[in-house]
């Protein structure tokens, strides 16, 4: 079996049994065969079963001087390590060189949010009156009211929302379902919209559907029209400042723990498979309790 063949295998075994994005598997065969490349352009090798343990590390370098980001870096050596674990799993392989490589150490970055009085402004902006208005709003509430990710927004279908119990059944990564709340007013909007504003939008299809956000044209909303509605949404407003859908899902998420709620909760509502990368929003709801703490603490504010 030579290269290519194998990557397809692998490729199939990702969408198959894996159930990974379509943009995730893109990314890993795109990954893969820039790695493929290296080592036979550079002579090292003449099939990718046949690196040596050297390699990863040499690879690590090309990418460094190729000013490729940390996290970009770290994302490649992680799709090369699964590809040569499925090699090695299924005997095309002796050893997996990539399962001990060591890559270079991302800085910690906190994760952007947008502030109350920001959102509020946004939230003051949208005409409501309108058809698109409405779903536009809602659109901007219920991403930050749940701390959905925007591709699961778009995957929503009706039968998903139990409004008896003000709650959506969300379809995660990696096909993990999870449970997200809805407050009153939320469940009652959402409710307003699927009986009045989506059925206008549907009638201007001949398409059924029962995804819940649907674009101008009564079709299924992709994820690069919900940006696009997010940045109109910001002009319309006036304002200059950035947004995007995972913007609002962090700003949900540092709320929560900002007003009490406990990290194991906000795992489960965001759908992180581990704790660590919930943690990270720790670290913001740190600098918040640092600035509180300077600027209410009467002894703090004492000059020296």
């Amino acid at each position: 079996m030579n290269d290519d063949e194998l990557i397809s295998e692998f490729i199939e075994y990702l969408d198959a049994e894996k159930n990974y994005s379509k943009n995730t598997i893109e990314a890993y065969q795109r990954d893969i065969n820039e790695f493929k490349d290296f080592i036979i352009g550079e002579k090292f090798a003449k099939s990718i079963l046949n690196i040596r343990i050297n390699h990863p590390k040499y690879y690590i370098s090309h990418l460094s001087d190729n000013n490729d980001e940390v996290s970009t870096i770290h994302r490649k050596i992680s799709a090369l390590r699964s590809f040569y674990q499925y090699l090695l799993k299924n005997e095309y392989i002796a050893v997996n060189y990539f399962s001990e490589v060591v890559t270079p150490k991302a800085p910690k970055r906190l994760p952007k949010i947008i502030k109350n009085e920001e959102l509020e402004l946004l939230f003051n902006s949208i005409d409501r009156e309108t058809t698109l208005g409405y779903r536009n709003y809602l659109i901007l509430e219920l991403l930050f009211a749940t701390g959905i990710r925007v591709s699961e927004l778009c995957n929503m279908e009706i039968k998903n929302i139990d409004f008896s119990a003000n709650e959506i059944m969300i379809h995660g990564k990696g096909s993990k379902d999870r449970i997200v709340l809805m407050y009153d007013t939320l469940a009652l909007e959402l409710k307003h919209y699927i009986t009045y504003q989506r059925v206008e939008l549907l009638s201007k299809s001949d398409e059924d559907t029962r995804i819940v956000f649907l674009n101008r044209n009564g079709t299924n909303l992709t994820t690069r029209g919900v940006r696009v509605i997010l940045n109109a949404i910001i002009k319309n407003a006036g304002e200059t400042f950035k947004l995007s859908p995972h913007m609002l899902r962090h700003s949900f998420a540092t709320a929560l723990l900002n007003n009490g709620a406990d990290l194991r909760s906000v795992q489960e509502l965001l759908g992180h498979e581990n704790l660590s990368t919930t943690q990270i929003y720790t670290h913001v709801t740190y600098e918040k309790m640092k600035e509180t703490y300077f600027l209410a603490h009467p002894r703090a504010k004492k000059k020296m």
